[in-house]
């Protein structure tokens, strides 16, 4: 099966959602996203989701001076951006409810 059709439907659902609860800048989200076990989510998938969510108006984003280096972006939810996460859990919920519905039935 290829993986990358399906996660590229849930990465932004799950990118706001680390958002959601608090602002925070790109590596950090890789390594929540790591820690939960999406290994191959690097860079180069992150940032062009981030802008696009930007773009959208549901992120928006600073550039501050970072404690440990360069300036760093960091990322915080709009009140647009706190619908979508919203509308986003009941479509998702939905629609693994009825997945999981029809994976696990016994007679179709």
């Amino acid at each position: 099966m290829d993986e990358s059709q399906l996660l590229k439907g849930i990465l932004e659902g799950n990118v706001l959602s680390i958002i959601s609860r608090g602002e925070t800048y790109g590596y950090e989200i890789l390594l929540i996203l790591n820690k939960y076990g999406f290994k191959d989510i690097y860079e180069g998938t992150l940032y062009p989701i981030l802008t696009r969510m930007e773009k959208k108006g549901i992120i928006s984003c600073s550039i501050r001076k970072s404690p440990l280096g360069p300036k760093r972006k960091y990322y915080i939810i709009t009140t647009l951006g706190e619908k979508y996460y919203e509308d986003f859990k009941k479509v998702f919920n939905d629609i693994t409810s009825k997945t999981y519905e029809i994976i696990n039935a016994e007679n179709l």
